[in-house]
C-alpha cells in the first residue's frame, strides 16, 4: 500500500514538474499565417457588416451574432492549428505547453461571454459598451500571455487595451457598432500578433 502512495506522490511530483517547466518556457505554439488570417477574417467581417448591415444600432443581436462567430472560427482555425504545432514542436511537454497557454486565456474569454450575456438580458442599453469591452478584456489575455511567449507579445496587448479604451471614451452609442470599431482593432492587432511570432519586434522566428 505505500508503494503504491510512493508511486501516486512520485507521478504527481513529476506532474507538476512538467507543468512548472511548460509555464516557464517559450511557447512556440501559435502560427502566424493563421494568425493572420484571423485579422483578415475580422476586416472581411467588418467590411461585409457594413454592407449588410447599415443600421447596426436597430439590429444589435445581429451586429453580436456576426462578431460571435468571427471569434469562434477564429478561435477553431488558432486552436487546430496550435494543437498540430505544439505537438511537433514541443514534443514530449506538447500537452503541459498547450494547457499552460489555454489556461491563460480562459478567464478572459469567459468574462467576455458572461458580460456579453448578462448586457444583453439585463441591460440592452448598455450594450454600446461591448466592442471596448471586449478588446480590453482580449488586452488582459494576451497580457497573461506574455511570460509564454516573446516580450514583444506586451505590444500586441497594448495595442488591444489602447483600442478598448478609445472605443469606451469617443466610440459612443450608434458610433461603437461602427464596422471600424470592431475590424480595425482585431484585423490589425492579429496581424501585429503574427508579425512579432515571426521574427518582428524582436520576435522569435516561426520555426515550422
Amino acid at each position: 500500500m505505500s508503494k503504491a502512495k510512493d508511486l501516486d506522490k512520485a507521478l504527481a511530483e513529476i506532474t507538476a514538474i512538467r507543468s512548472q517547466m511548460a509555464k516557464g518556457a517559450e511557447f512556440r505554439g501559435y502560427g502566424p499565417v493563421t494568425l493572420a488570417a484571423t485579422g483578415i477574417l475580422a476586416i472581411l467581417a467588418a467590411i461585409l457588416q457594413a454592407l449588410w448591415l447599415p443600421d447596426p444600432v436597430g439590429d444589435v443581436p445581429i451586429f453580436i451574432a456576426i462578431w460571435v462567430v468571427v471569434a469562434a472560427l477564429s478561435a477553431i482555425l488558432i486552436g487546430v492549428e496550435t494543437v498540430a504545432r505544439s505537438r511537433r514542436i514541443h514534443s514530449g511537454l506538447a500537452d503541459e505547453m498547450l494547457h499552460a497557454a489555454i489556461g491563460e486565456f480562459i478567464p478572459a474569454s469567459v468574462a467576455g461571454f458572461l458580460t456579453t450575456a448578462i448586457l444583453l438580458r439585463f441591460a440592452p442599453e448598455a450594450l454600446w459598451l461591448l466592442p471596448g469591452l471586449w478588446q480590453i478584456l482580449f488586452a488582459l489575455g494576451v497580457f497573461a500571455s506574455c511570460h509564454l511567449l516573446p516580450r514583444a507579445i506586451f505590444a500586441a496587448g497594448a495595442w488591444y487595451l489602447v483600442c478598448g479604451l478609445l472605443c469606451l471614451a469617443f466610440a459612443r452609442e450608434a458610433n461603437a457598432f461602427s464596422p471600424l470599431a470592431m475590424g480595425v482593432p482585431f484585423g490589425l492587432g492579429q496581424m501585429l500578433i503574427a508579425f512579432i511570432l515571426s521574427g518582428g519586434l524582436g520576435g522569435h522566428n516561426d520555426p515550422a
